[in-house]
């Protein structure tokens, strides 16, 4: 049977994959983009019924192994760091914002992710515009 659910990662929507959802992993048999969602079909899933049983609830897939991604756990406690070594503070919380994540400092200033050009050992650095640190 089909399951629909929202992905933004192909890789997630392969045969094949895994996906987590009511205490048991499911195992990807085919899967097609369908609008803005995925349409999938779970090897051992037979029926209607079953299948239903998976609407309307979080599917949760594998950890992506990605060195380029900047995950919100590993910026929470990191240490912000300006490309001149000025020392903004530490990440507290990341802010889900429409256009893109935020950055929140425990000195309570904000700052968008896309200023972000390094991240490594609990250490982020940052390009900020002129002002953005300023009261």
């Amino acid at each position: 049977m089909y399951v629909d659910f929202f992905s933004d990662h192909d890789a997630r929507t392969s045969p094949g994959s895994t996906l987590w959802a009511a205490g048991r992993w499911f195992v990807i048999a085919t899967s097609k983009k369908q609008a803005d969602r995925w349409l999938v079909e779970f090897v051992d899933m037979k029926d209607r019924n079953e299948s239903q049983l998976l609407s309307n609830i979080d599917l949760y897939g594998e950890p992506i192994d990605d060195p380029e991604t900047l995950w919100v756990h590993e910026m929470i406690g990191s240490t912000v760091v300006g490309v001149d070594g000025t020392e903004h503070g530490t990440c507290v919380a990341v802010i889900d914002n429409p256009a893109h994540p935020i950055i929140e400092l425990d000195s309570g200033f904000l700052v968008p992710t896309p200023f972000v050009v390094a991240h490594e050992n609990g250490r982020i650095t940052i390009d900020p515009p002129e002002g953005l640190f300023e009261s």
